[in-house]
């Protein structure tokens, strides 16, 4: 590894908080639709528009590929934005159906620079939220950045204060193994690290466990 820094900080993380169980959904399939809902919103918000969609039974590709926008829209307008959102959906289930016969495990067992050209051709659909899809739901070896990410590293000085996503991703996977598993635990505690200490405003940084790095 290049910078031993950006291992140190995951083991501290993960010594501090222990594991996180990322993603929170019970199918690849919740978990990609999940990964769309929760643009611009928190989980809570999102795990109630699934759970609207659980109680109707309507989690499914065919189910949600036959239901109309407008219903779409409605039943997951906990998670906001609910009008975009459902085309996006809309848009993403189209992509699977057109190019990979309906079946998301297609896309997922796809090449990664095939599956995500792919994701990133759908309207709506951007290298955050096509990343997520590949590691939580494919189990790709990609590092999902946030601005959780930038804020955190860059306030270590790890991090310019303006990168790009691409150059972000890319300090990180040229920083640490490519291990898919890692990946999707170190996403998850810079999240917990970021809402619990490195606040955007007012940062805990006396108690922070990353104090000194």
């Amino acid at each position: 590894m290049a910078n031993n820094t950006f291992y140190e900080i995951y083991e501290i993380l993960l010594d501090h908080f222990g594991p996180q169980n990322w993603w929170p959904a019970e199918t690849p399939f919740e978990m990609v639709i999940g990964a769309v809902l929760t643009q611009n919103t928190n989980w809570k918000n999102v795990d109630r528009a699934l759970a609207n969609l659980k109680k109707a039974d309507l989690l499914s590709f065919e189910a949600l590929r036959d239901l109309d926008l407008a219903n779409l829209a409605t039943f997951i307008k906990p998670a906001g934005y609910y009008n975009l959102k459902a085309k996006r959906l809309k848009n993403l289930l189209q992509m699977i159906e057109d190019e990979y016969a309906g079946e998301l495990r297609n896309l997922l067992e796809d090449d990664f620079y095939n599956a995500r050209m792919m994701l990133l051709q759908v309207k709506g659909i951007g290298p955050e939220t096509a990343d997520a899809i590949l590691l939580y739901a494919g189990g790709h070896p990609v590092f999902v950045v946030d601005a959780y990410t930038h804020r955190v590293f860059s306030r270590h000085n790890l991090l310019e204060e303006e990168c790009s996503y691409e150059d972000v991703q890319e300090r990180f996977m040229d920083n640490l193994p490519a291990d898919s598993k890692l990946f999707n635990e170190y996403h998850a505690l810079i999240v917990k690290v970021a809402k619990v200490y490195c606040k955007k405003n007012a940062p805990l940084c006396e108690q922070c466990p990353l104090q000194g790095i």
